[in-house]
């Protein structure tokens, strides 16, 4: 399964920006989908989950209330709603994804990552 992100960019503090992240494949079902993001000389962290029908969500306590995680399982899509953007929002952002995928050796399971996308934050 791959994974391409979208709608990163340039926004001054206070802005807002909307990341999407679309999953394509033969044949697959995803269960929890997530951003992480890795600023430069850091780890990458954990910046929120959501699960298979969207029913439950967890946010790391530097982004709740100005982030908001979806998805559109019709569209295999995942989205970030970035509002209240911080200087301190700046990094790579990725997203994740882990399911079941159907492959030429049978059906087993996938952790997939994308290529990341680029929130620069100015102040």
């Amino acid at each position: 399964v791959q994974l391409v992100e979208s709608g990163g960019g340039m926004v001054q503090a206070g802005g807002s920006l909307r990341l999407s992240c679309a999953a394509s494949g033969s044949t697959f079902s995803i269960n929890d989908m997530g951003w992480y993001r890795q600023a430069p000389g850091k780890q990458r962290e954990l910046v929120a989950v959501i699960t298979k029908t969207g029913g439950s969500t967890n946010y790391a306590d530097s982004v709740k209330g100005r982030f908001t995680i979806s998805r559109d399982n019709a569209k295999n899509t995942m989205y970030l709603q970035m509002n209240s953007l911080k200087p301190e929002d700046t990094a790579v952002y990725y997203c994740n994804a882990e399911g079941v995928e159907v492959t030429r050796r049978g059906i087993g399971a996938f952790n997939s990552w994308g290529q990341g996308t680029q929130v620069t934050v100015s102040s």
